[in-house]
This record gives structure tokens, C-alpha cells and sequence, in this order.
């Protein structure tokens, strides 16, 4: 004789958590992404990557075909684990911000988005600034253009 409970067998495993269930991989591009968003959200960020990085990206930017725009990741390299990812970030900050100050938003936002969006601990946010951009660049380069044509 069985013993009847009142619960219905469905087929279903009960117990476990869904996260229990399978494995979510998320790839290094991801958190790239995610991050250079995040830093470029900063207000006194100019830009992400040195020099020559903006410089090839510019030219990238040019060709046809090459894509819609800035590369989400110039600047950006993580290394990414099961629970865990580290960043580096290449910035350049707008001339007259506090360097500290944006470097310290930065790496909070980045910490944030990263931890909410991907869900990985971010153990550390290394940022150097590898340049200033100063008012009269732009004046600069629109006169070497001037001067070019």
C-alpha cells in the first residue's frame, strides 16, 4: 500500500538551485566591454587606450567596412576566471581634472558594472594614465588639417 502525501509527482527534480543546474561561461571580450564602457562613463575620461593604440584605431576607423566606430576595448585587458577577473585600463583624462579623483570613479564604476553585469569579483583595477588632453589639441589639429590639404 502507498502512502499518499498530497504531493503530485510532476517529473520534476526537486532540489538544488537553477545556478546549481549547468555552468555560465563569460568571456574575456565581455568584461572588456563591460569595463570600457564603464570607464568611459566618467566624466574627465577623454579617451581609453595611449597614444599609438588611438592613433591605429583612428586609422582602423577609416576604412570601409571596419566597423561602426570606437573599439569598445582599446585600452582595456582583463583576465577573467570562474569567480574572479582583474583589469588594466589605459586612459587619457580631460586637462584640469583631478587625476585621482577620476582614476577612483573609474575604478569604481568599473568594479561596479563589472560585478553586476558579469558577476565575477573584481580583485583589482590597475589604471595608468598615459596622456592629457589639453584644450589647444584640438585647435592643433585643425590647423594641420588646414595645412595638409
Amino acid at each position: 500500500m502507498t502512502e499518499n502525501t498530497g504531493v503530485k509527482n510532476t517529473g520534476v527534480k526537486l532540489g538544488g538551485a537553477p545556478g546549481s543546474r549547468g555552468r555560465t561561461t563569460v568571456a574575456d571580450v565581455v568584461v572588456e566591454k563591460i569595463a570600457g564602457m564603464a570607464a568611459r562613463d566618467v566624466l574627465g575620461v577623454y579617451a581609453l587606450g595611449g597614444g599609438l593604440a588611438r592613433s591605429m584605431g583612428a586609422m582602423r576607423e577609416r576604412l570601409p567596412g571596419a566597423g561602426s566606430g570606437k573599439s569598445a576595448t582599446r585600452g582595456v585587458s582583463v583576465e577573467v576566471g570562474e569567480l574572479q577577473a582583474a583589469i588594466d585600463l589605459e586612459i587619457v583624462v580631460d586637462y584640469g581634472v583631478s587625476i585621482t579623483d577620476v582614476a577612483a570613479e573609474v575604478r569604481e564604476n568599473v568594479i561596479s558594472a563589472v560585478e553586476r553585469m558579469a558577476g565575477r569579483e573584481v580583485v583589482e583595477v590597475n589604471i595608468t594614465v598615459s596622456d592629457v588632453k589639453l584644450p589647444a589639441d584640438e585647435e592643433d589639429e585643425g590647423e594641420e588639417r588646414q595645412r595638409i590639404q
